[in-house]
């Protein structure tokens, strides 16, 4: 079981150049979980694709219900003083620090591109191409 932030969640549900990466990573390990929160970013993604015109709206609805339905089950609630504390401690947000919450609380690593994450949780915190690397 991995933590995945949201960007990975759109790389494999939305076809692009990141696609492979995160196809990578489900490979290595196929049970994702993320708290609550991935819904909202996932939503703002898309929202995003649409204004850029690289997806139409049914389109996005379909991947957005696709995505939903499949994380269902994997989703998981976050302690507020656990996010709040670990926001203070690293700098990071607390949408982000939501991500590591989970990771910690299911003991479990968190796959992220994001460096700011990567730099301030070194021990919960994996690159996705560090993870598809390791034996």
């Amino acid at each position: 079981m991995i933590v995945v932030e949201t960007n990975l969640l759109v790389y494999l549900h939305v076809p692009s150049a990141l696609t492979v990466q995160a196809e990578a990573v489900f490979a290595r390990d196929s049970e994702w979980v993320s708290p609550l929160v991935w819904r909202s970013e996932f939503r703002s993604a898309l929202a995003g694709l649409i204004r850029q015109g690289q997806l139409t709206l049914d389109l996005a609805m379909e991947i957005a219900h696709r995505a939903e339905s499949w994380m269902t089950g994997r989703e998981y609630s976050v302690n507020t003083d656990d996010v709040l504390r670990l926001a203070e401690a690293s700098g990071c947000s607390a949408y982000d620090c939501e991500f590591v919450a989970v990771a910690q609380d299911v003991g479990v690593p968190l796959v992220t591109a994001d460096r700011q994450l990567l730099k301030a949780f070194p021990s919960t915190a994996v690159a996705p191409d560090v993870l598809v690397s390791r034996k």
